[in-house]
Formats: structure tokens, sequence, C-alpha cells
């Protein structure tokens, strides 16, 4: 009774019925990326801030209304007046229209980079999600078939005392470890609903809509390329946001001189010139306003956008340094899980399975203890499931990696 290979692990994560029999949503870890960006809710609501993004975007750089302005004026006895009617328009004298509008197209493509970061978070986090099933059900899949081992080992030594061939606590023995192993079984299958359960909100599964996570973990196989910090929609908008304030400085300075305000003005007048009656006159001017900047050059605010720049600066470098050490610590651990999957596969498992072989083949001749396979069979398992846990730790340090060089 050889313990079972890898490949025939894989395949008893397949159920009973296949998966387009089954209803409710099915998806793999290659499919989870499209469903995150259809169906998840947190995703929904953050595009909505490009949508706020490119309201502020059409507002931003536009001029103040101009003003209409209407005087009249009399006397007591309504024989001299006077109506004044005037239109004034407030102008810029710096580029502080097309410097907020630039502004305002920075923080809108900011927006876009940070809803593709909350993409990439979520999504990161329901391929993890999905490998923890997966390596669940492949570890349930290996107690299934260690359960049938031992159930039929346990059904051969009752049948060997009800011969009167055997001693009745070796079947007892077996048959309880058989009984424990079924039991464990079970306990995984609570443990994947539990896993799944935590996967659906990922994913914007509905209530009572069953979910079920196709595929398989294959075997390990470092992935190519170098990391680029370029590549992660933190660092983009995090570039972004050193433009905005650089561009927020060159605003905070176009301030320090208000707008200038002109205007066309239309008068009309009646006066009395005793003894010779009422003149009426009529005008047609111009009036211009300049502010002089002399109490208030706006330093504060000038000197407030420099420190946030100089920050903003500061913190992009600190977070692409950030992003290179998680992408390197990411792809070691991967290397690391490889070697360990591959020394389970090449020299442990073998092992193993010769000498679970090799004491059940003496026990059935009498020449050991019903103990030794015990023990045999105790260790197989717990090498089979170490390689398990060394695949599953490499599969979750894959996902963590390519998160870590924004791959989508």
């Amino acid at each position: 009774m050889s313990c079972p290979s890898f490949v025939a692990v894989v395949a008893v994560l397949s159920f009973s019925l296949p998966l387009a029999a089954r209803p409710g949503v099915v998806v793999s870890p290659t499919s989870i990326g499209e469903r995150v960006r259809a169906r998840n809710p947190e995703l929904a609501a953050a595009r909505l801030r490009i949508g706020e993004a490119l309201g502020r975007m059409k507002q931003a750089g536009r001029m103040k209304h101009p003003e209409l302005e209407l005087g009249v004026e009399h006397d007591p006895r309504w024989r001299e007046q006077r109506i004044e009617l005037g239109f004034t328009q407030r102008f810029p004298i710096t580029g502080r229209l097309a410097l907020e509008k630039k502004i305002s197209l920075t923080e809108f493509q900011s927006a876009e980079a940070e809803v593709r970061e909350v993409e990439r978070r979520i999504i990161a986090e329901a391929r993890a999600g999905a490998v923890e099933v997966l390596a669940i059900g492949l570890r349930r899949g290996l107690l299934a078939e260690q359960a049938d081992v031992a159930e039929e080992f346990a059904g051969m030594l009752a049948a060997a005392v009800a011969k009167g061939e055997g001693a009745r606590l070796d079947a007892s023995q077996a048959k309880l470890e058989a009984a424990g192993l079924a039991v464990e079984v079970r306990r995984l299958a609570a443990a994947e609903i539990e896993a799944i359960g935590a996967l659906k909100p990922l994913l914007g599964i509905l209530p009572g809509e069953p979910l079920h996570v196709a595929g398989g973990l294959p075997e390990p196989a470092l992935p190519a390329g170098p990391s680029d910090p370029a590549h992660r929609p933190d660092f983009q908008a995090a570039v972004l946001g050193v433009r905005a304030a650089e561009e927020g400085l060159a605003l905070r300075r176009a301030l320090r001189y208000d707008d200038v305000e002109a205007g066309l003005f239309a008068a009309a007048e009646r006066s009395e010139d005793a003894p010779n009656g009422f003149d009426r006159e009529a005008l047609l001017g111009l009036r211009l306003k300049i502010p002089l900047p002399l109490w208030n050059r706006n330093e504060g605010a000038i000197e407030e956008g420099q420190a946030i720049k100089e920050r903003k600066e500061l913190e992009t470098m600190a977070l692409g340094r950030s992003i290179q050490l998680e992408a390197e610590a990411a792809r070691a651990e991967m290397e690391e899980w490889a070697g360990l999957f591959d020394e389970f596969t090449r020299t442990l498992i073998p092992l193993a399975e010769a000498q679970s072989a090799a004491a059940e083949e003496a026990h059935r001749k009498g020449q050991g203890d019903l103990q030794t396979v015990f023990r045999a069979r105790d260790k197989r398992l717990e090498i089979a499931s170490s390689r398990l846990d060394a695949l599953r730790g490499f599969h979750l340090a894959r996902v963590r990696y390519e998160a870590a060089i924004g791959q989508p």
C-alpha cells in the first residue's frame, strides 16, 4: 500500500460531480481578477472617486462671474437724477487658472491610480484566499485516501480475527486509526467551508449563492523578470502626488498677487442749472482696480507648499524602496519553498513510501508488530502533509510577489 502520488492527490480535489454540473459561481486562481473587477462592491465604490475627481477637474480653472452694478441717485424733490450702470470682471494677472486646471488633471490621474491600487489589493487578497481553499482541499484529499487505506487495512485485520488468524487488539487499533482519519477529513471540510466564506465577499457573491474554487496548485516554478516599482499603482499615485505638490507650490506662489478688476460703466445725469434750466449729460468710462501686494505675499502658504513637496518626494522614495524589498522577500521565500518541495518530492516521499510498504509487508508475514506499521504510516502522512505545506507556502509567496511587482 504505497502513499498516493502528488498527481493522485490533486485529482482527489475534484469532487464527485463535475463543476459544470453544480450550481453556483466557479472561479479559479486565474479568473479571480476578472471576477473582482466585475463584482467586488468595495472596488465599485472606489471607482466613484474617479467621478468625483472628474467633476472637480471640470470645475477647476474657471473665472469668477462678472458683476453688474446699478446705481440711482436723486434729490428729495426728484428734480435732479443720476443713473449709472456698470459691468466689471476680475482677471488673474498670473497663471492661476491654468495651474488650477493642471492640479485637477493630476488629481484625476491620481484617483485612477488609487482605484487601481484598491483593485490590486483586493485581487491579491482574493488570490491568497483561493490558494488557502485549494490547499485545504488537497490536504483533505490526501487524508481521505489515507482514511480509505486505513479502512481497508482495518477490514483485512478484522477478517483475519474472524478466521482466528489475528489479534483482536490489532484490529481494534487499526479501526480506531481509520476513524481518526475520517474525523480529520470532516474537520478539514469545515475549514474549507470557512475559507470559502471568507473569500465570498471579495468576489461579490450574493447571500445563499454557492462558490466553488476550481483548478489546482501546480508544482513550483519561479517567475522571471525583475521587479519595477513603477508598475505598482500606489507608487504611480505617489509620483502623481509629488507632481501635484509641485503644481500646488506654483499655485501658492501665483496667489501672491490678487486678481485685477476691470469694468465699463455708463451714466446719465439730469441736473438743474438755475436760472438756465436743466442740463442733461451722458458719461461712458472705464474702471481698473489693481491690488497692491503690500501686506500679504502668501509667504506662509508657500513655505507650507515647499514642505509638502519635500515630504511627498521622501515618501515616494521610501515607498519605492519598500516595494523592492517586499518583492525580494517574496521571491526569496518562493525559492525556499520550492527547494523544500523538491526535496520532499525527490527524496523524503519515496523513502517514506518504501518504509511504509516494508512495514506492512513485514506485518503480513508476522515479522513486525502493528505499531511499526502505524508509525510508518504516520511518518508518511506527516511528510506528505509537509510537502503540501511547502506547495501552499510557495503559492502564497507567489501571490505576494505578483502583488508586490504590480502584476495584474
